[in-house]
């Protein structure tokens, strides 16, 4: 039995060093260069789709590859490079903006799917040369260190600040059957921001930048 278990082995190896050779033959031209491989895949173009947008107060209307992320489409064809993209799953927020008044990760939402949406990203949220009070505010309690998420913080902030006004609940509030805004504590801040992501740990400053604007706005709504 032990004979033959040895044949097997022997066998299976054989075919696996094959099958090798093989795949490097397909893939050089004879003379040992690695051919571009995904030369010989038959490349598919997708029948753009006309889409209209508001964004930042400009209308847009745009004929776009259905595959394009809001993101991209930011970056790559409006010149809007405030938005960053950090990694392009949807899971460190630096890339979120504004749809409709709600939060969102846009190197998650295809741009297709949003035709007629009003979108603001960082850049729509200063007034000319006026600052955000959140920008104002992230800048004075030092709420970023390198400043790559700091976009999508503001961004996710200004949205969350509504949110609370609006008296969503979260996860940490200790009453959710209470009518109007939430109590604002630092707990709520962080529970409310925690899919955004500062790898420099500015955490801190981003918390007091936040209650210093909520503050601010409830003193001068009274």
């Amino acid at each position: 039995m032990e004979d033959v278990g040895r044949r097997d082995f022997l066998k299976q190896t054989a075919l696996v060093g094959g099958g090798v050779i093989l795949s490097q033959q397909l893939l050089t031209d004879g003379s040992g260069t690695l051919k571009q491989a995904l030369a010989i895949v038959p490349e598919t173009t997708a029948e753009k789709v006309a889409v209209r947008f508001r964004i930042n107060g400009s209308n847009y209307g745009l004929r776009l590859d259905p595959r394009v992320s809001l993101l991209n489409l930011f970056r790559e064809q409006l010149d809007l490079p405030g938005t960053k993209k950090g990694c392009d799953h949807g899971q460190c927020g630096a890339c979120t903006v504004l749809v409709d008044g709600r939060r969102i990760n846009s190197c998650l939402a295809l741009a297709v799917t949003y035709d007629g949406a009003e979108i603001t990203t960082i850049e729509g949220l200063a007034k000319a040369d006026q600052l955000h009070p959140l920008q104002a505010a992230f800048i004075e309690h030092e709420g970023f260190q390198c400043g790559y998420c700091t976009s999508g913080q503001i961004c996710s902030a200004f949205a969350m600040l509504q949110e609370v006004e609006q008296g969503t609940a979260s996860h940490v509030t200790a009453d959710v059957r209470r009518h109007g805004p939430v109590e604002l504590t630092d707990e709520e801040i962080r529970e409310r921001m925690s899919g955004n992501i500062c790898r420099c740990g500015a955490y801190p400053g981003i918390v007091s930048a936040i209650r210093e604007v909520s503050e601010a706005e409830r003193s001068s709504s009274l």
